[in-house]
């Protein structure tokens, strides 16, 4: 299953108590602090949950899967997520 955004908004509201209006206006705040440090080139670093890193794909040899034809895939970058040993601890049962 899925965790969306709304399922978190509403866990905030009944695990604290907070308003559904308030609790949707944190979880959008977080994401977009998250969002603005990776588009800038940070990582970020969440204790006891992982680190989200910006990686740099270089240009590479690939395939148009409709044509078969060889193309050159532009450079790029990407987010990898690597997760903190107390995580990978609680998600296989240590």
């Amino acid at each position: 299953m899925t965790l969306t955004k709304i399922q978190i908004v509403e866990s905030i509201h009944d695990q604290i108590g907070i308003p559904k209006k308030k609790s949707t206006e944190i979880v959008e705040t977080l994401l977009e602090i998250i969002k603005r440090t990776l588009a800038s080139g940070e990582d970020v670093l969440i204790s006891n949950f992982g680190r989200f890193c910006v990686k740099e794909k270089s240009e590479r040899k690939g395939r148009n899967p409709a044509t078969g034809d060889d193309m050159m895939l532009e450079p790029r970058k990407i987010v990898t997520f690597k997760c903190s040993g107390n995580l990978r601890d609680r998600i296989n049962h240590i």
